[in-house]
């Protein structure tokens, strides 16, 4: 039998987690949050970046998902959950998550992930994410994609 496309992997995993999504291929980019913003014909703020990391000492994934015009602040957040953050290569990415840099979901990865979900994010009816690929995304109201991930909550940018 053949593996699922990326596409194929996060429609699978948004059904499983009961989240109704519609995948969208763009026919330009939607890598960046300003690329996908323009795309999707809403503001960066409602971008959700999927950022990935590895605990420094666990080695575990660690997905954060940012609002798209906010700077995640690492010493902070790893203040928050306890543990250093590490940045993983594009190569490590796509090993742990399934997929690549730009395209990462934030859901139906290929291994278990600590998924973080920012704060702000909470604030919109909706939001926008990576559905696998570099110009595919889907909208999804934001507590129905807290839930469906697991996701804690956090705030990513610093104390001030």
């Amino acid at each position: 039998m053949a593996s699922l496309s990326s596409l194929d992997r996060v429609a699978q995993a948004a059904s499983t987690a009961n989240l109704p999504i519609s995948i969208l291929q763009m026919p330009e980019s939607t890598r960046t949050a300003q690329d996908a913003a323009n795309a999707c014909g809403c503001t960066v703020a409602e971008i959700v970046k999927s950022l990935v990391f590895v605990g420094a000492d666990s080695d575990a994934v660690i997905l954060l998902l940012v609002s798209g015009d906010n700077r995640v602040d690492e010493t902070a957040v790893a203040g928050r959950i306890g543990e250093a953050l590490a940045r993983p290569n594009g190569r490590a990415v796509r090993e742990r998550t399934g997929y690549a840099i730009g395209g990462v979901p934030p859901l139906g990865h290929a291994s278990d992930v600590a998924i973080y979900i920012d704060e702000d994010l909470l604030g919109f009816d909706t939001v926008w994410a990576a559905a696998g690929t570099p110009n595919s995304v889907f909208s999804v109201a934001p507590q129905a994609l807290k839930e469906a991930t697991g996701a804690r909550v956090l705030k990513m940018t610093g104390d001030a």
